[in-house]
Parts: C-alpha cells; structure tokens; sequence
C-alpha cells in the first residue's frame, strides 16, 4: 500500500440536503487527511469540462445541469490507497446496490443524485485535484 490523494466531491444534492458535515466527518471517521477543502458552484463550462470524458454518453447534459444547480464542496483526501478507500466509502454509483454504511446507501437519492464524487484511479485523481486546487491551495 501507498500513501495516496484523491479528489472528492460533495454533490449539490447532498449539500442542499444539509448532508455535508455528516459526509465530511464520514470521511475523517474512515481515516483520510483532509489537505485541501473547498465551497464552490461549478459553471456550466467547469462542469463540461470536469466530466468531459463523458461527453459523448446520454447522461452528459443532465450530469452538468445537475453539477451546476448549487454549491459543491470539493476536498483533496489523503490516504493509505486513498482511491480505493474513497470508492469503498462512496458506495456504487446505484444507492440501491451499495452496501451498508457507505455515503450513498445512507445519502444519496438516486444513481443520478449519489451525493459524492471520486475519483477512479491514481491518474484521474491527479487531473481532478489539479482541476480544483494548486499545489499552494494543500496543506
């Protein structure tokens, strides 16, 4: 195992719903260092270029509509596989198929409103966390 950052991201549907602190202490309850930690509303063309990997799919403008409809808290998160941990904290995509005591089992609405945003791999996690922070903005 490595030390390892990961990007995540509180969705708005989780920050509307007055979720984020409870999803926030999840995070350091599972053991993960905060380094960096931000409020935002993502602009349509943030959101497009965010998950402009999935352009092309069927999802895509309803993602960014949903991405852009209120404040998102991002974080920059530290840990032993950091990735690995985060996605075995998010849950799957589906709440209905995510098991017990992850973040979408207990928050999240629908596969389309999961509350939480990770990264899926050491590579991405990089991008993602460049996308939002500077290397000044961690601690």
């Amino acid at each position: 195992m490595s030390l390892e950052r990961t990007l995540a991201i509180v969705k708005p549907d989780a920050v509307a719903a007055g979720q984020a602190g409870r999803i926030l202490a999840l995070i350091e309850e599972r053991g993960f260092r905060i380094l960096g930690l931000g409020l935002t509303r993502l602009r349509t063309e943030q959101a497009q270029g965010f998950y402009a990997v999935h352009r092309e799919r069927p999802f895509f403008d309803g993602l960014v509509r949903f991405m852009t409809e209120g404040p998102v808290i991002v974080a920059v998160l530290e840990a032993e596989d950091a990735v690995k941990k985060w996605r075995d904290t998010m849950g799957a995509t589906n709440p209905a198929h995510a098991a017990e005591g992850t973040i979408r089992k207990r928050f999240a609405q629908s596969i389309e409103r999961n509350a939480v945003h990770g990264s899926d791999s050491i590579e991405n996690a990089r991008i993602e966390v460049g996308f939002f922070f500077s290397a000044a903005d961690l601690i």
